[in-house]
């Protein structure tokens, strides 16, 4: 990792803690000007590794000083340029061929006109395709976002958590986490949104503070939490809870085929038939009176009555 990505990868960092606390701060500015004063250095391998290019943004987003505004939006519009333009040409080369034609348009006031037209609808193109690659060189909106979400739950504080108890850096697993989930998928869908979520969910549930502990330690790695269903995410009171419910659905599905006593003495209310089966089951205190549970042999209704 060379000096500059490492002081990149650093002012980013800062500038994240900065937007997570919603609160700007005297450095904010000051963060700006020093990846001002790296412009020179920072190539277009650095933007995506470090992701500095969201995390201005974000900055800006928020920030309702105007200097910072405006140079937030000046060194997102430098990178850029760093961008191959549409058809695989490099900025150099547009600027060359822009020159070309703007010399060549003194020939005639419509011929420069027209041309240039020309040059404004070739920008507006180059235009949106910087911006759409810029977009996919790891500065996604939404992936950012997501991301930031994982921050946030892994950062929520864990109950009897020892001082001397080593963590991971939520940021660094949260980032794995969500490039597993991206590489899964290939996009940001749907479907990566709603196991971004799903994640998310269970991390940050307080009555489940285990594995979001199991995560930070690494008992849990990065790469399986990605991918884990929620029954296993479950905190222990869930699972017995989800067990609980299944014992009771299954032997409220059983109850209705066991074999009873048929009666023609119980009516059906729902097709008016007689032909039914009951039984009796003491369900409430011994000196209550038993709970009589009737099916329907014809629809398969079932009631029950004291």
């Amino acid at each position: 990792m060379s000096s500059c990505e490492k002081e990149v990868l650093r002012i980013g960092k800062q500038i994240d803690k900065i937007v997570t606390k919603g609160s700007e701060s005297e450095d904010s500015l000051q963060l700006l000007k020093e990846l001002r004063s790296l412009n020179n250095t920072i190539t277009l391998e650095v933007l995506q590794k470090t992701r500095i290019g969201m995390a201005v943004n974000n900055l800006r987003k928020q920030s309702d000083q105007e200097e910072i505004i405006n140079l937030a939006k000046v060194l997102i519009k430098g990178w850029k340029k760093l961008l191959p333009q549409q058809g695989g040409s490099t900025p150099s080369t547009n600027k060359s061929k822009e020159k070309t034609s703007n010399g060549d348009s003194g020939n005639s006031s419509d011929q420069g006109r027209g041309e240039g037209d020309s040059s404004k609808t070739i920008n507006r193109q180059s235009s949106a395709s910087s911006s759409s690659s810029f977009s996919s060189s790891g500065l996604d909106v939404v992936r950012e976002r997501c991301k930031q979400m994982l921050v946030n739950a892994l950062k929520v504080a864990i109950p009897d958590l020892d001082d001397g108890e080593e963590l991971q850096d939520p940021e660094e697993l949260a980032g794995i986490i969500e490039d597993c989930i991206y590489t899964e998928f290939g996009n940001s869908d749907l479907r990566y949104k709603n196991r971004v979520r799903s994640r998310v969910s269970n991390l940050q549930d307080s009555k489940n503070p285990d594995l979001r502990r199991m995560v930070l330690r690494g008992t849990i790695p990065a790469e399986k939490i990605a991918s884990m269903a929620a029954e296993e995410m479950a905190s222990e009171a869930m699972k017995q809870m989800r067990q609980k419910f299944t014992k009771e659905a299954i032997n409220d599905h059983q109850l209705a085929h066991t074999e009873g006593t048929r009666s023609a003495l119980l009516t059906c209310g729902k097709c008016r038939k007689k032909n039914c089966t009951y039984n009796q089951m003491q369900t409430r205190s011994a000196d209550e009176p038993m709970t009589t549970f009737v099916f329907c042999n014809d629809c398969g209704h079932r009631w029950k009555f004291c």
